[in-house]
């Protein structure tokens, strides 16, 4: 059974260092993306009902919240901010992520970081969300998109040194464009990022080949992003799925996708232990490498939490069923309609 550590005690969430940040954060961590509302291309969720599961999170030993200003235009963010407040006597990360200038995700090969993360732009989005996250400072700001010919750029360079300087920014670190996790491997060899989020669960395996090598080489944290591939993982997915127009997932899951994911995702069904469920599965087997700091599935419901929160015991799957879901790796290419 692989695990970053000795399992804790019953009710008690495991807790792992985010590389050389050092910070002890819960192997489960929290994705806002979909706590944006209709305009982050998440529909349905009331602020509510996400107050409740962020409180519940906390309850259960959550402490590392990833958000982003472009989730709801800063929405995200604010009720990051309350939770924070509400627990002064807590150490809850708060981390957020810059938006590109043009608005545009991912980049491409074409994007010129004058057009994207210019030194102004970076600057203002940061007071920008620390106004919304209600701090003096931002535990780890990322680059929500990222481009490895921008790594030795020295303009991005000067203006997180001075952020960092004015005690603005503890942290820095990349989100790794989907399905790119080699285009980040020179931002990590400069030294100057902390931590690389980047898509991992059993389908999207491929940032073992490399990426993690070089983590492990320079103690750089690892986020694990979108462990249920957008919610394929979760296992109610069938070829009569329907989201309402503008929603991510209903592109996502359009007729490139989404029947070979339903086929993909039956067979998974199979293989899942007596006593677990299919997203249980998804999130153990990320937690089975010792090299994920924090895992952040987006979770809008208090029973979603309490699922998902359950997982971080520190307990791994066996070897042997590991090894058998390495098998249903799926090396995809990014397209239009996974952007």
């Amino acid at each position: 059974m692989s695990s970053s550590s000795r399992p804790p005690a019953p009710g008690v969430t495991e807790l792992r260092t985010l590389g050389r940040l050092g910070w002890r954060v819960s192997a489960v961590g929290y994705g806002m993306w979909s706590m944006g509302g209709d305009v982050s291309g998440w529909t349905g969720g009331k602020d509510e009902g996400h107050r409740a599961a962020l409180q519940e999170a906390v309850s259960l030993g959550c402490n590392f919240f990833d958000t982003a200003w472009i989730y709801g235009r800063g929405h995200s963010e604010s009720l990051l901010g309350e939770l924070r407040r509400a627990h002064p006597d807590r150490k809850l990360y708060c981390v957020t992520k810059l938006p590109p200038k043009d608005l545009h995700w991912p980049s491409t090969r074409q994007s010129k970081l004058e057009d994207v993360f210019p030194s102004e732009h970076i600057k203002m989005y940061t007071e920008k969300s620390l106004k919304n996250l209600g701090g003096d400072r931002i535990d780890l700001l990322q680059f929500h998109v990222w481009e490895d010919a921008w790594a030795l750029d020295p303009r991005w360079q000067r203006t997180i040194a001075d952020l960092k300087s004015q005690g603005l920014v503890s942290g820095v670190g990349i989100s790794v464009n989907r399905w790119e996790p080699w285009n980040g491997i020179e931002a990590l060899r400069t030294g100057l990022i902390d931590t690389v989020q980047v898509i991992y669960n059993i389908f999207d395996q491929a940032p073992e080949d490399a990426l993690f090598s070089v983590c492990k080489e320079k103690s750089i944290g690892i986020i694990a992003r979108v462990p249920f591939d957008e919610g394929s993982l979760g296992g109610t997915l069938t070829m009569k799925s329907k989201w309402p127009e503008g929603d991510f997932r209903s592109t996502y899951f359009g007729s490139e996708n989404l029947g070979e994911t339903v086929r993909r995702v039956e067979a998974l069904k199979k293989m899942v232990p007596v006593g677990m469920t299919l997203p249980e599965m998804a999130l153990r087997f990320i937690l089975s490498n010792p090299m994920v700091g924090s895992v952040i599935p987006g979770m809008r419901r208090v029973e979603h939490v309490r699922a998902n929160m359950a997982t971080g015991d520190g307990r791994g799957l066996p070897d042997s069923l590991v090894a058998d879901l390495r098998r249903h790796r799926w090396d995809r290419k990014p397209a239009p309609w996974s952007d």
